[in-house]
């Protein structure tokens, strides 16, 4: 049995995959926490790639692993390799401001032409700009740029500072892959290559960035003494931003779209084609596989439960079953569930807000359909988004943690007008890191079968996203 490895650093925690490279069965698994915060310590996800190997039982038996991570996390090294600043994540919006003086400079079409995108608080560029300008001792020390995956990469390849690695600082060993370099907003998936011009007005001067690998190529083979379980000869991949990884997990193809609810909501669609939406909604990244990966992400998802089921002391399981007694359309309660401010629409400094407050709609049952709703409608509009970049799909794909509620399920059903499907529960971002191992072992992608957990009966009902649009215009023209 020939085992390959994957691995999941995301904005929560560490999981690692293992999985038999010929069936695809998961044989072990292992997870570890990462720190709560936008702003986090590198040094925090190298601990938690260790516990979560640990916790896995090693990989003295693996033939190759990838690292699939969060996007868009600003790592920032000086010449000796240290990190100079602890890394800002793709959800601190401190940056709103840079990207709004970037997009002034360059213009929204000039940039979607250039990178695909047009930028947002997400992405490394506009936390590059913030850097210069808030912190321009610590933007003068920059060398290199790297990404989250990139970084454990460069580590685990036996990288770093030269009192923490075997290797030492060879900033020049850095490398990251297609869709991960195409949330930076200073690569082009159209033109495989950075844009230098856009990098320097980002951090003030250039700096060395991490050579682009393609689908299969290997990163490298670790060394001895990097992390206790990681065996020296374990052939590396080039990792892959989460999405991209979750699109590998699921074996998706072109007419599928993901709609992932997790931390963040994200819609992302397999295309054949570079997009480029000037109006900032859709960013126009790759894919891991080669492709491209328009896609749409959104501050609040699941947390919007979290705190609905907070206010009303149930569980998330409570939380569907009451959501359950509603009937479509919450009796004309909507929720805007911009908690967190929005990155799309980009309304960074938003804040949530109830609408259609009477005494017969404010009902516990109807205050939980409208969380659901709520959610699952800021998600449909991410999906007519994508379909304006010439995206059709065949089947919804709905993944995460809250698509395992029942009543978010059959509430998708009532709000997306196109079939749903839900896979079954699994690790999709790690497993897909894994099949990246597994081609870079090979030279074949491999195709492992994927569960259904659910088909709901189709079932929309136009009322509910009516009532939410018609709610967050009002919200809009506050």
């Amino acid at each position: 049995m020939t085992l390959v490895a994957g691995v999941d650093s995301s904005t929560q925690s560490c999981k690692v995959v293992v999985r038999d490279l010929e069936t695809g069965e998961t044989v072990r698994v292992g997870r570890a926490t990462h720190p709560d915060g936008t702003e986090v310590a590198p040094a925090e996800w190298w601990r938690a790639l260790g516990e979560a190997i640990a916790d896995a039982g090693g990989l003295d038996d693996v033939a190759a692993v990838s690292i699939a991570g969060q996007q868009h996390g600003m790592v920032v090294l000086d010449e000796s390799g240290e990190v100079i600043r602890d890394a800002l994540l793709w959800n601190d919006t401190r940056s709103a401001q840079a990207a709004r003086d970037l997009i002034t400079e360059f213009g929204a079409e000039e940039l979607a032409r250039r990178t695909g995108s047009v930028p947002v608080a997400s992405f490394t560029a506009t936390k590059l700009r913030w850097l210069r300008d808030a912190e321009p001792q610590n933007a003068a020390r920059v060398a290199a740029v790297a990404l989250p995956h990139d970084w454990l990469t460069w580590r685990l390849l036996g990288y770093g500072p030269v009192d923490s690695s075997p290797l030492g600082p060879q900033l020049d060993a850095l490398v990251t892959d297609r869709s991960d370099a195409s949330g930076t907003s200073y690569w082009s998936p159209g033109d495989d290559d950075y844009d230098r011009e856009l990098l320097i007005a980002a951090l003030g001067h250039d700096a060395l960035l991490p050579r682009v690998l393609g689908p299969a190529d290997r990163a490298g083979e670790t060394v001895a003494n990097t992390i206790p379980g990681v065996p020296a000869g374990l052939i590396v991949g080039p990792g892959a931003g989460d999405n991209a990884g979750a699109a590998l997990g699921l074996g998706a193809v072109e007419g599928d779209v993901v709609i992932s609810i997790g931390t963040s909501g994200t819609v992302f669609a397999v295309a054949d084609a570079p997009s480029g939406d000037t109006t900032g909604a859709v960013a126009g990244f790759a894919d891991a596989s080669g492709l491209f990966l328009p896609l749409v992400a959104t501050l609040n998802a699941a947390r919007i439960l979290d705190s609905i089921s907070r206010l009303l002391a149930v569980d998330h399981a409570a939380l569907g079953d009451l959501a359950a007694e509603a009937e479509p359309g919450a009796g004309g309660l909507t929720l805007v569930p911009y908690f967190e401010g929005e990155r799309t629409p980009n309304l960074p400094d938003a804040t949530a807000s109830l609408h259609g407050m009477t005494l017969a709609s404010t009902t516990r049952p109807n205050l939980a359909r409208a969380a659901v709703e709520g959610l699952l409608c800021g998600l449909a509009d991410g999906l007519d988004a994508v379909r304006a970049t010439g995206v059709r799909e065949k089947r919804i794909l709905l993944i995460g943690g809250a698509a395992q509620n029942a009543a978010v399920r059959s509430i998708a059903a009532q709000v997306f007008d196109a079939p749903v499907e839900v896979p079954a529960p699994g690790e999709y971002v790690a497993s897909g890191a894994a099949v990246q191992a597994g081609w870079t072992l090979t030279g074949e992608r491999p195709s492992w079968p994927v569960g259904v957990l659910d088909r709901p009966s189709a079932d929309f009902r136009p009322v509910i996203r009516d009532a939410y649009r018609t709610a967050a215009r009002e919200y809009s023209a506050r």
